[in-house]
């Protein structure tokens, strides 16, 4: 029996996935369009879209699955100062350090569990937010596996394709597959990626096999390259689209 997960996309990666009782957030953005936000190394992007939902149109979080924290498209002023309001935010190591608070560190593989109706297993899985040996500058990233009654919802977090994510094929039978997409590039450094192509994400799910695909973060931000219409050309009717401040059964 597939799980009973539905998901609200509030814009960007941010969204509001609900399962076995919890309310789990992605990546919180909240601030509105128009801003210049600086990525560090000479790198920046304007933000051309706002969220559906305010914070103050939330339910109360359990959780807060922040895939990384040094980067204003994923975590944000507004973002950050909802952070303390939730019960728990699960993200990286170096993240929880900076963080401090209510913020607990997941390696790679590592878990932690919610308990709503039933037990919810989160599993931090591997991301890389760019080509190889980029980490230090573009910093640490995590991806979720949200393992709930009847199936496993998972969500990428910004990440390139690399032997990394093609181990939650191997290793996770996924059910709903959350991907960030918008193949990121940043002038400064000309033709190099920081996240999937649709075409790229098109061949990992050949491999990951979900029963439903759902993408995020592919627009509204100056330093996406990849829209809608690449990812319907490479998915087709494969993909499940949200409207955004619309909760879907998923």
């Amino acid at each position: 029996m597939p799980a009973d997960v539905r998901i609200t996309h509030i814009g960007g990666p941010t969204a509001l996935i609900e399962v076995a009782g919890l309310r789990l957030l992605t990546d919180p953005t909240f601030d509105a369009p128009g801003r210049r936000y600086s990525f560090g190394w000479g790198s920046a992007s304007h933000k051309t879209g706002g969220p559906a939902l305010e914070v103050s149109d939330l339910p109360p979080i359990d959780a807060v699955l922040l895939s990384h924290d040094q980067h204003g498209d994923n975590l944000d002023d507004a973002g950050r100062a909802m952070l303390p309001s939730a019960a728990v935010v699960l993200t990286t190591a170096s993240g929880a350090a900076r963080l401090g608070g209510n913020a607990i560190g997941l390696r790679p593989w590592e878990t932690y569990v919610l308990t709503g109706t039933s037990p919810v297993k989160v599993t931090a899985t591997p991301a890389r937010h760019g080509p190889p040996l980029s980490r230090p500058i573009t910093g640490e990233v995590t991806g979720f596996a949200l393992a709930a009654p009847g199936g496993t919802v998972w969500v990428s977090g910004d990440t390139v394709l690399y032997d990394g994510v093609r181990q939650v094929a191997d290793r996770i039978d996924v059910d709903v597959a959350v991907i960030h997409l918008g193949a990121v590039r940043f002038g400064i450094t000309g033709p190099i990626r920081y996240t999937m192509t649709a075409r790229e994400a098109a061949t990992l799910m050949d491999l990951i096999k979900p029963r439903a695909i759902v993408p995020v973060h592919y627009e509204g931000w100056g330093h996406f390259h990849e829209g809608r219409p690449a990812i319907e050309s490479a998915f087709g009717d494969r993909v499940t689209w949200l409207t955004p401040g619309k909760p879907q059964q998923i």
